[in-house]
């Protein structure tokens, strides 16, 4: 049946950051789709407060408190995970941060600590379990990349470097592991609306009446809008797709913007 190679069922899934957002939304999908599901975060109550969402949801799940850019801590959770959990088969480097920082204001340090989480860590975190994938036999790899691995903007220098290295790592992990069966993907967010992006969405906010100008399908996207490609990359119905990023954008990616009246 086609439906069964978008089946997780007895999946292991490991996705970075997922106590709330973009990382709970896929972690959902994938429970609906077969998977056992375990996520980090860096402090015990974003732990817990993980822990509590998946629980009111009816999903159990194990939380681990790690921080990603921390090698010896990420191969410490990684052991624990196949010890108590399984091999994992399906990574989602999901956790990042952004500065919106004009690039003359921002610090070296600030602009390090956003390429450490969202670019060293998806490689700490890949690197770990990249061994365990092989001996497998399979795995599958998905980076949350950005529009800003295309594009630039105002006040984000360091998200878009750490994101179009991300895009790069991405190709990388799959012409380095394609042939041991590992595929190594890559899902652009557009703009989503989530409670990070609630005050920007109110009606009369110029950013707000921004996006849905660009946008050709006229709205912000939902987690939920993220979820089908998420699943599609995790399971047998890609297993030829390999080192792709999918822009799940609403069509920004494709529109030069509307001529002014």
């Amino acid at each position: 049946m086609m439906l069964d190679r978008f089946s997780l069922k007895g999946k292991v899934a490991f996705i970075t950051g997922a106590s709330y957002g973009i990382g709970l939304a896929i972690a959902k999908a994938y429970v609906e789709a077969g998977a056992k599901i375990v996520f980090n975060d860096i402090k015990q109550d974003l732990v817990d407060k993980g822990l509590a969402a998946y629980e009111e949801a009816g999903i159990k799940t194990r939380g681990y408190v790690c921080d990603v850019t921390d090698e010896n801590a990420v191969n410490e959770t990684v052991k624990m995970i196949e010890k108590e959990v399984g091999v994992i088969d399906i990574l989602v480097n999901n956790a990042g941060i952004i500065k919106r920082i004009p690039m003359v204001d921002m610090t070296a340090a600030e602009f390090r600590q956003v390429i450490d989480v969202d670019l060293n860590a998806p490689f700490i975190v890949s690197k770990a379990v990249i061994p365990s994938m092989i001996r497998k036999g399979h795995g599958k790899i998905i980076n949350l990349c950005s529009m800003m691995s295309e594009l630039g903007r105002e006040t984000v220098s360091a998200y878009a470097a750490a994101k179009g290295g991300l895009k790069m790592l991405t190709r990388n992990i799959c012409s380095e592991y394609g042939a041991q069966n590992i595929q190594c993907n890559g899902i652009g967010p557009g703009y989503i609306a989530t409670p990070q992006t609630a005050p920007l969405r109110v009606d009369g906010h110029p950013f707000n009446s921004f996006i849905i100008s660009k946008t050709p399908a006229g709205r912000w996207g939902t987690t939920e809008d993220l979820t089908g490609p998420a699943v599609f990359l995790a399971s047998d119905a890609s297993n030829f797709v390999n080192g792709h990023i999918l822009y799940v954008d609403g069509g920004i990616l494709a529109y030069i913007g509307r001529q002014p009246s």
